[in-house]
């Protein structure tokens, strides 16, 4: 078997081969890409789901549809250190300078750039320690009070009114977005509510962790009416063995049944492990034919590739007492558990862990999926903390 012809690809964001299972979420999407082309009322969408689903690998193929479509798109991804302005406004400059190369009459698009000049003005915008530079004069009173819940419907509204101008549409993309503080997810929002309102060509898609829903609720109650939020979740067993079988037999090679069988049973039907298994399964066949004792062969190689590139990174950003509550939960199983039964694993009171589950919550290695319940936001982590720490002691 040629390693260089290997078609499986793990890795964060890296396309598969074969995009399975997801039909539904992807015409969601075109539906309402269409419809806000043509100037139609729809739900924007942010996408939710555990680590290894492929929420982000959605967001890059939401993103050629839209390029297709001929939206101006901006894609971003959200950090715990980063703030949404900053961020946003050197995407939004390269986006009208480009809208302003598009033939139209008017002058929204300057006025956008005047706008953002303002913004840029009232958060003191700099990439490194260099301005981004708008050669224009702001337009006082817009999007400069330094208040981001002001400015960013207004700036929001300006780019949008120049997209139309130029008979043009934009979507805005935003991977992680559950780091983005609540006035930041508020400002966003509210951005986006001007926008639909005035029914103006622009999208917004994001993708978060499962606490994103409430995280959105919790700043704007009207936010369930504004946004749909598809549960990108674990692949069924035929479209994980559709997911494994299809790219190897385009390159005359096949999966016996009992070996997708054992690759479902690990992977719990994960994208990216089904990526990882696969991968290695290809590169230790010995044969076009891949068997059940190839994928046992490959397990062996692929759980400390996981535990090294998947699950250590997370691990290394934890304190010594958020590791001992999250070992602690992997004692209690991969489901999730109610936080007084991990209190009672730890032998301490349930106030007790108040602090430390915030943080783990902030860090997005737990989320709750039910009041007063706690689950791991990144699949097998249960299984890692065992391996991680295999002398627990309660």
């Amino acid at each position: 078997m040629d390693p260089i012809k290997n078609p499986f690809s793990p890795g964060a964001g890296a396309p598969p081969p074969e995009l399975v299972g997801r039909d539904p979420v992807l015409e969601q999407a075109r539906i309402l890409l269409g419809r806000v082309k043509l100037g139609r009322p729809e739900k924007s969408m942010l996408l939710t789901g555990l680590r290894g689903v492929g929420k982000t690998v959605l967001l890059n193929e939401i993103e050629r549809m839209a390029d297709a479509q001929d939206y101006r798109t901006i894609a971003i991804e959200a950090h715990e250190d980063k703030r949404l302005g900053p961020v946003l406004a050197p995407y939004l400059r390269r986006l009208l300078f480009d809208l302003d190369r598009l033939a139209g009459a008017g002058d929204k698009v300057r006025r956008g750039l005047a706008v953002l000049r303002s913004f840029v003005g009232a958060i003191k915008v700099t990439v490194g320690d260099v301005d981004i530079g708008l050669d224009i004069d702001p337009e006082k009173g817009v999007a400069d009070s330094g208040d981001l819940e002001i400015d960013l419907p207004d700036l929001f509204l300006a780019v949008a009114e120049a997209a139309k101008e130029r008979g043009s549409a934009v979507a805005v993309l935003i991977d992680e977005v559950q780091y983005f503080n609540s006035k930041e997810l508020g400002a966003l929002i509210m951005a986006m509510h001007k926008v639909q309102q005035r029914q103006l060509p622009m999208v917004l898609l994001g993708a978060g962790l499962p606490i994103l829903p409430g995280l959105a609720g919790e700043s704007k109650s009207y936010a369930e009416r504004l946004f749909a939020f598809p549960d990108i979740g674990a692949l069924s067993q035929a479209d994980a063995a559709k997911a494994l079988q299809d790219p190897a037999q385009a390159a005359a090679v096949s999966f016996e049944p009992d070996a997708l069988e054992e690759i479902f049973r690990l992977t719990k039907g994960y994208p990216y492990f089904l990526q990882e298994w696969g991968y290695q399964s290809w590169n230790l066949a010995c044969s076009s034919l891949i068997a059940l004792d190839t994928v046992n062969r490959a397990t062996a190689a692929v759980i400390p590739r996981l535990d090294q590139n998947f699950f250590r990174v997370r691990y290394e950003r934890l304190t010594p007492g958020e590791k001992h509550f999250l070992r602690a939960m992997a004692e209690l199983g991969p489901d999730a558990h109610r936080t007084s039964d991990i209190a009672d694993v730890l032998g301490v009171k349930v106030n007790a862990l108040g602090p430390v589950r915030a943080k783990l919550i902030k860090k997005g290695m737990i989320y709750s999926p039910a009041h007063g319940d706690m689950a791991f936001t990144v699949p097998l982590f249960d299984e890692f903390m065992v391996r991680a720490i295999p002398e627990f002691k309660h």
